[in-house]
């Protein structure tokens, strides 16, 4: 809860920025300023990292004895308030024998979030780079023996935005599911909110309310920004002050990037074909999707069209299921357990079957599983108005658009026109695909009896996410080929 509003707040106020949504109320004393924070690289290369506080600051790592005192700067911030709600539904349909069950589900939940007047506190980086300019870093400690281990970063916090006064923040939700049949699983609510567990006969309904409210204290840290650090075998180290810059452990004569991969499709403006960006799309495997029972792919693939509309829980339902992949214990932020959402999805996804490696996935985890998760880590990368589209396009729409991305990367020369998905020919459909593709930078013309797509090097990943955000999509729409 605290995670989805705090992560609101950033997404309003500094959504292309450096500011990092703070996601656990436990950590946030360990963020004052010069503080060092983890980031760790993710699973796939287009994902931003995660970042983890540490109990040090740049101080504790330095060899000498001298402390290094930062300089700090305070000044108000703003006043910040907000309400944020979405409604759900989906439905099951399933027989075995003579057993027929029916399982329906709606709900709304808003998130209510009132922050107050918040302040602004500010490294004076300038006085850090002079106090610290003869120092070196201790080699041996034993964080940097950990975090060298692993190829991991370490940053320094740069600013941070805390509250001022006690706050508070309020989550409603009101469900209910219909039901009609025999039925002993986890019901369909525990995918979309709660978990509800129901085992009944006949016809029935059940409903769950829930209100909940934290008290949030003064002084609690919502959102910070960092400086990577580049750090050198001897010990020699340098802030990198640039937002676009990424630091790490020098490694033979070498300095060690947890972002280097994204400079695959850096370095050029120059308008390419389509298939020119979508290097590596082919190896990166969603087809476990359509492999899972038709009821599964549509509790899922509703589950996935209403969390579009919903950045945050976008956001959270990547983490579940990266945690699922990693086998971590199912808790919550907060490391109690969970409220239901990560058992739901593990029942549902984690499906026995062959093992699959496709070279990115999780070692471990059920190819259904690693499916899922690049699926949503594609999504997650997408821009709003790229979420809002396929949160809003039919089933028919979606293997449409997918079928016409297959034959655009297949070939760099332009489709012709009379090879087109059929519904694509549909003038006001074409439309739509001329809009979901451009708002993930791609343009789409006919040109004669010629349909081109292009888009410029320099958008990065934008083509390569829609790309695999829709055929994963159609995958859950489609079913086993």
């Amino acid at each position: 809860m605290f995670s989805k509003a705090t992560a609101n707040f950033v997404h309003q106020i500094d959504p292309e920025g450096s500011l990092i949504h703070m996601s656990r109320v436990n950590d946030s004393h360990k963020l004052v300023p010069m503080a060092l924070v983890v980031k760790r690289s993710r699973v796939w290369f287009w994902q931003r990292p995660k970042y983890q506080p540490t109990d040090f600051t740049l101080s504790d790592l330095l060899l000498g004895d001298e402390v290094l005192r930062p300089g700090v700067s305070e000044t108000d911030f703003l006043t910040y308030s907000g309400t944020y709600g979405n409604q759900f539904s989906g439905s099951v349909n399933a027989g075995a024998g003579s057993v027929n069950v029916a399982l329906e589900g709606s709900g709304t939940s808003h998130l209510q979030t009132c922050f107050g007047q918040l302040k602004k506190e500010e490294l004076d980086v300038k006085k850090l780079l002079y106090d610290s300019r003869k120092r070196f870093v201790d080699m041996e400690h034993v964080l940097v023996q950990q975090i060298e281990k692993r190829a991991e970063v370490l940053a320094v916090v740069k600013e941070r935005i805390l509250t001022t006064a006690s706050c508070s923040i309020k989550q409603t939700k009101k469900e209910q599911c219909i039901f009609q049949g025999l039925l002993g699983v986890l019901g369909l609510l525990g995918l979309l909110s709660n978990s509800i567990e129901v085992c009944v006969k006949d016809k029935g309904n059940r409903e769950a309310d829930s209100d909940v409210s934290v008290e949030i204290p003064s002084g609690t840290v919502v959102a910070y920004s960092i400086m990577d650090l580049e750090i050198k075998k001897d010990g020699r180290y340098a802030v990198c002050l640039r937002a676009n810059m990424t630091g790490g452990f020098e490694s033979d004569s070498l300095l060690f990037s947890s972002n280097a991969e994204l400079d695959m499709v850096d370095g050029g403006v120059e308008e390419l074909p389509l298939s020119a960006l979508l290097n590596g799309f082919d190896e990166m495997d969603l087809s476990p999707l359509a492999e899972l029972p038709e009821s599964t792919r549509r509790v899922f693939f509703e589950k996935l069209q209403e969390t579009l509309k919903d950045r945050p829980g976008l956001t959270s339902l990547q983490f579940m299921l990266e945690e699922l992949c990693n086998g971590e214990t199912l808790t919550n932020e907060n490391g109690e357990p969970s409220d239901g959402q990560k058992e739901s999805l593990a029942a549902m996804l984690d499906q026995p079957g062959p093992d699959r490696d496709s070279g990115n996935g999780h070692c471990g985890a059920s190819a259904q599983l690693n499916a899922a998760h690049l699926l949503v880590s594609a999504m997650e990368e997408l821009p709003d108005e790229t979420l809002n589209l396929l949160s809003t396009s039919s089933r028919e729409d979606l293997k449409a658009f997918d079928m016409l991305i297959c034959k655009l990367k297949e070939s760099s020369k332009p489709l012709p026109a009379d090879t087109v998905p059929v519904l694509l020919q549909d003038d006001q459909r074409f439309q739509l695909a001329e809009r979901l593709l451009g708002s993930a930078k791609v343009t789409l013309r006919r040109d004669g009896g010629c349909l081109h797509a292009e888009t410029k090097r320099d958008f990065g990943v934008l083509p390569l996410v829609l790309c695999l955000s829709l055929h994963g999509l159609a995958m859950l729409c489609s079913g086993p080929q």
